[in-house]
């Protein structure tokens, strides 16, 4: 087991003690942990696995792609969305401009988002926003990605039957979504402008201190939209897109 799995571990061991309150709400067993005493591991950032992709990798991967798994791939490493906020996408959610993340899904249902800081507006590059037009079609309701149910994909699914095989036929070490959220990160933070604010705000990020408290930037939607096209996404679109028609959903499972 890694450090990092016992370490959360631990957590939720802690989380379960303090919950044990009286009626004024403190803590029954307070207690001062100690990870020395009881030699818990510690976590070296530099060992944990984090792979990521490159701008020309992502290229290779939309163009080998087909039909809503390549749309799938190019909005998730245009927006850095984890991959359950961009299952739960419905079209509600999408003004033509920009995406709202206001659910995620695990295990195919439909959940609260992940954290507070989760719940916001993506702003789109308006290549992909007219890329993401194209792929809705005429459709007013439902998941933007979905099955012939009209069920969301599950992301296991996603990883086994489409991701993998697409990254060993490309000869591209094997990750997850994740991987996409990381280049979104590395791209904003070292190739563009795109201040810190909006980055951590688009990525769903929360404050470090006051001033990221302070920090109104998710109101200035024109600044925000400004920022999306300026950046760009650091990877090329097909030409033309391949994207299915209004009405082809994949079947359950694809």
């Amino acid at each position: 087991m890694t450090p990092k799995s016992i370490n959360n571990i631990c957590l939720v061991v802690k989380l379960v003690k303090a919950s044990a309150v009286d009626e004024n709400g403190d803590e029954l067993y307070s207690m001062k942990w100690n990870p020395e005493f009881i030699d818990a591991p510690v976590v070296d950032t530099r060992k944990q696995h984090t792979p990521s992709l490159t701008g020309a990798e992502i290229t290779k991967i939309v163009a080998s792609a087909e039909g809503w798994f390549q749309t799938f791939c190019i909005l998730d490493a245009a927006t850095g969305l984890r991959a359950g906020e961009l299952l739960g996408l419905e079209i509600r959610h999408f003004d033509g401009r920009s995406i709202k993340v206001g659910q995620s899904v695990w295990r195919s249902d439909a959940q609260a988002p992940k954290t507070q800081n989760a719940y916001r507006t993506v702003d789109l590059h308006p290549d992909v926003a007219e890329l993401l037009t194209g792929f809705v079609g005429d459709r007013k309701s439902g998941y933007i990605f979905c099955t012939s149910k009209g069920k969301p994909h599950g992301q296991s699914n996603i990883l086994r039957r489409k991701l993998h095989p697409a990254l060993e036929k490309l000869g591209i070490k094997r990750c997850g979504f994740h991987a996409f959220r990381r280049f979104r990160n590395t791209f904003l933070r070292n190739y563009t402008s795109c201040p810190n604010g909006l980055r951590n705000f688009w990525l769903g990020w929360s404050g470090k201190d006051m001033s990221d408290h302070y920090d109104k930037i998710r109101e200035d939607e024109a600044f925000r939209r400004e920022v999306a096209e300026r950046a760009g996404i650091g990877f090329e679109l097909p030409k033309p897109p391949i994207v299915p028609s209004v009405g082809n959903v994949p079947s359950s499972g694809e």
